[in-house]
């Protein structure tokens, strides 16, 4: 089975914080468990490097757009790997394989019947001197009176265009934009209303919100948009007459899938096509509530434009927000945990442990640094790293680690073979928090397995029954370090280097006679006071 696993594409204009990540992180889940299943994966995603929030910001501090996307784009790649993330390729919009294969795909639907060129009127900024992107102009909604950007309007929902506004002002400098009329090449989305929502009708499984949002800009009725811009940050427009516009970001973006993952199979020697053309393959897209609609029907309009076949979306992986500390998050307040600095101080699968367990899978939530600490305490420390750690370590003192003899017993042998198939469902129907929360009920399963048996006890009243205490406790171990490797990669990897475990998705048994080498704790204990310290460093 091919698997197209594509991960959100971060702005490049700023450092990545929890919340950004929270939405990213059933990506990796899903690439880790689909190879240990033995599928063939093309795990993509990259850095937004394109549009004026790059510009804007490159202009602030003195230094090209280049130079800052390249500044984020680094920083967002040691982040990933920090975290676990296992791309198979991290590129950014600015590569010149992205580019070129952008500027292919365009020509081609360009020659076809969806692409057409309109003059219309576009925002000027006569004070920053440059056109503005629609969501970069700002006034109150025609519909409802809200405040609302150019693009959209969030009170009510509504899709705009920035000359709709009243009272329209420049995001950065305040003043008045200017409207001028510019020539540009419009995809016509109204035509395509039908297969599209065509396709959105048949996913009737997809999460909630990915279908609610569909749906509402389905039956607003879908507008045409334009697929290039007056830009000077962005991909050249392959086509006579354009030469000083850009690519319009949305119209690129959503295409690095695409770029990504024909270069990881011409790495690979894999077949591209088989991965975009073929019966075989299985396409998930991974990303926050507000990118919903780019991938539902921007990218699928896109691939139909376009012409070839292409394979469509086939799961929507659509988180909602989460809050810190019960506010929203803000990047210009510098309200917000960066993950850059979160790493410095805590384990890399505690954050993705709680991201997971309290992340806004299927409802917004919030993070907070005490349940954080809790949870970390609690589960990861208490009950995960403590079953594996006592079981081990008793072995290594009272068995000179050496894993003793027994007998697989038979609710043992079910509970786990049970638990792979029910735990690979649920990934693979997006219910991340439930196969998680699933394992660790079987950890705690596991920790009642041992206090029953009481082996500190038996080792002198009844050394057979201790010893085969031992033995189906080091399987219960076994197992649970490739169960939680998809969530938990460095300690399930400690666990499987100390046994001598391989990722593949089954059972893993112990022989009696290995011997153990030396091991260690997999969480360290966190001071609640950290909590305190950190709700502080928070700017409100």
């Amino acid at each position: 089975m091919n698997i197209l696993i594509g991960g959100a594409w971060p702005y490049a204009n700023g450092s990545l914080h929890i919340g950004r990540v929270s939405a990213l992180i059933p990506g990796d889940i899903l690439a880790r468990y689909h190879r240990a299943k033995g599928d063939k994966v093309f795990y993509v995603s990259g850095s937004d490097c394109h549009g004026t929030p790059v510009a804007i910001r490159a202009k602030q501090e003195g230094r090209t757009p280049e130079e800052i996307s390249d500044l984020y784009h680094l920083e967002f790649l040691d982040c990933f790997k920090r975290l676990g993330f296992t791309y198979d390729l991290y590129d950014k919009t600015s590569s010149a394989e992205h580019k070129n294969f952008v500027k292919e795909f365009h020509k081609t639907m360009y020659k076809g019947k969806y692409i057409y060129e309109k003059s219309v009127p576009q925002a000027y900024c006569p004070v920053c001197q440059n056109f503005l992107a629609d969501r970069f102009v700002e006034g109150k909604c025609p519909e409802c009176g809200q405040e609302a950007r150019g693009d959209q309007c969030e009170a009510c929902g509504k899709v705009l265009e920035p000359e709709l506004l009243k009272t329209p002002s420049c995001s950065v400098c305040k003043n008045t934009p200017e409207f001028r009329d510019t020539n540009h090449l419009y995809i016509a989305l109204s035509q395509l209303e039908g297969p599209i929502s065509k396709f959105i009708d048949s996913h009737p499984d997809w999460r909630r919100n990915a279908i609610a949002f569909s749906k509402k800009y389905i039956n607003e009725g879908l507008r045409d948009r334009a697929v290039t811009r007056d830009l000077d940050w962005g991909i050249e427009v392959p086509e006579k007459g354009f030469d000083e516009k850009k690519i319009y970001i949305w119209a690129e973006n959503v295409l690095g899938y695409l770029s990504a993952s024909a270069q990881v199979a011409g790495s690979r020697g894999d077949d591209f096509n088989e991965l975009w053309f073929g019966d075989t393959s299985k396409h998930y897209y991974v990303h926050g509530k507000d990118n919903i609609p780019f991938h539902s029907i921007i990218l699928p309009g896109l691939l139909l434009a376009n012409g070839k076949g292409w394979h469509l979306p086939d799961e929507m992986i659509s988180c909602e927000y989460l809050t810190l500390e019960g506010r929203k998050i803000s990047t210009s307040k510098n309200y917000a945990v960066w993950v850059k600095d979160m790493l410095e101080n805590y384990d890399p699968d505690s954050i993705r442990y709680f991201l997971i367990t309290n992340g806004p899978e299927k409802r917004d939530t919030d993070f907070t640094w005490r349940e954080y600490i809790n949870s970390h305490n609690g589960e990861l420390l208490g009950a995960y790293g403590n079953f594996a750690n006592r079981n081990l370590a008793f072995i290594a003192k009272y068995y000179n680690g050496i894993v003793p003899e027994g007998s697989l017993e038979v609710e043992t042998t079910n509970n786990i073979e049970k638990l792979f198939c029910v735990t690979g469902s649920r990934l693979e129907n997006g219910s991340f928090k439930e196969a998680l929360d699933g394992i660790f009920e079987f950890v705690r399963w596991s920790n009642k397995y041992f206090d029953s048996r009481k082996p500190w006890e038996t080792r002198n009243t009844d050394p057979k029954d201790c010893e085969n205490t031992l033995y189906n406790c080091v399987q219960l171990i076994a197992s649970l370090s490739v169960l939680l490797k998809p969530f938990l990669p460095f300690s399930s990897q400690k666990i499987q280097g100390w046994l001598g475990l391989d990722d593949s998705w089954k059972p893993k048994y112990v022989a009696c006679g290995y011997a153990l080498p030396e091991t260690g704790l997999l969480f360290e204990r966190i001071d609640k006071s950290r909590a305190e310290e950190e709700i502080e460093k928070l700017e409100i």
